[in-house]
């Protein structure tokens, strides 16, 4: 071969190999931080082929989309002194690649530093209320008090974070029989106490009813005897004039209503003098009172 060719040849693949270390492409998905033997020079946001200059400069590479960190579950001791096991995530971005890179360098250290800050935020918001508030509406209130607290203490990393969520709040294990003892004991005063109100509330309505039922007695038992002396006025009256009118058949009415008492069971025995008044009407005579007049 040649030495002309020999020299193109060899002109050619200096050229590509200056060209492969003088160019590099950013991703859509990527941001790059160029260095100068390990001091950093420039940040790179725009997609895209760019420059560098060869074997005196090296790229790294950071993600722009959003990046997750799960810490470890951890114990808490909130306001009413339960404590809870809270597992939880965040979401977050990198906004700085600079100043990500001086201070965690890459994100697994990244990683490490923000499970610290997101527990540590935690253990201080969560501290601050009682169980029955995490697990209600205002739990949205409280993971975006955590989530503001953590994107202060994270912008020193050159990240944002989007989002903190907690996945689960689980009681410890030994705590369980005694919240579960509690909420028996809690539901149990409440049934007592629903119980006692309708006791009451029987025992209200049993005693206005008899008392009711004792007036309305009263009245009745009022109005009987007033209509029980009326009848027997007017049957007083109506006897008085009756025997104003004929005293003979009163006479003889108020005797067959003796006969009647005395004699109605029937084996009445009474030892009496046939002569006596009492037998008048049994034979047949009138009463000397009659044979007098």
């Amino acid at each position: 071969m040649k030495p002309l060719a020999l020299g193109a040849i060899a002109a050619v693949v200096a050229a590509v190999v200056l060209a492969t270390q003088s160019l590099f492409i950013v991703e859509q998905t990527q941001q790059a931080l160029v260095l100068q033997f390990g001091e950093p020079k420039r940040v790179v946001k725009a997609p895209g082929l760019q420059m560098k200059l060869p074997f005196l400069q090296q790229v790294v590479y950071y993600d722009a989309r959003l990046l997750e960190v799960d810490p470890p579950p951890e114990n808490v001791v909130l306001a009413d002194n339960r404590r809870i096991v809270a597992d939880s995530f965040a979401r977050y971005r990198i906004t700085d690649p600079l100043l990500f890179y001086q201070a965690v360098n890459n994100e697994v250290n990244a990683a490490s530093r923000m499970n610290t800050i997101i527990n540590s935020s935690m253990r201080r918001v969560l501290g601050l209320h009682a169980l029955p508030a995490i697990l209600s509406a205002e739990r949205e209130k409280i993971m975006s008090d955590i989530q503001a607290e953590v994107n202060n203490a994270a912008r020193t990393l050159g990240v944002e974070i989007v989002d903190v969520r907690l996945r689960r709040a689980d009681l410890p294990q030994e705590n369980w029989r005694a919240v579960f003892d509690q909420m028996r004991s809690e539901r149990a005063r409440e049934a007592n106490e629903f119980r006692s109100q309708g006791q009451e509330a029987a025992q209200r309505i049993r005693s206005a009813a008899d008392r009711e039922r004792t007036v309305l007695l009263a009245e009745a038992q009022r109005d009987a005897q007033i209509i029980r002396g009326e009848g027997d006025a007017q049957a007083i009256r109506i006897f008085a004039e009756s025997f104003g009118k004929a005293p003979e058949f009163f006479s003889f009415y108020r005797s067959m209503q003796a006969y009647r008492e005395a004699l109605a069971n029937g084996d009445t025995t009474m030892v009496l003098s046939p002569d006596m008044e009492f037998f008048r009407y049994f034979g047949g005579e009138t009463p000397r009172a009659n044979r007098t007049r």
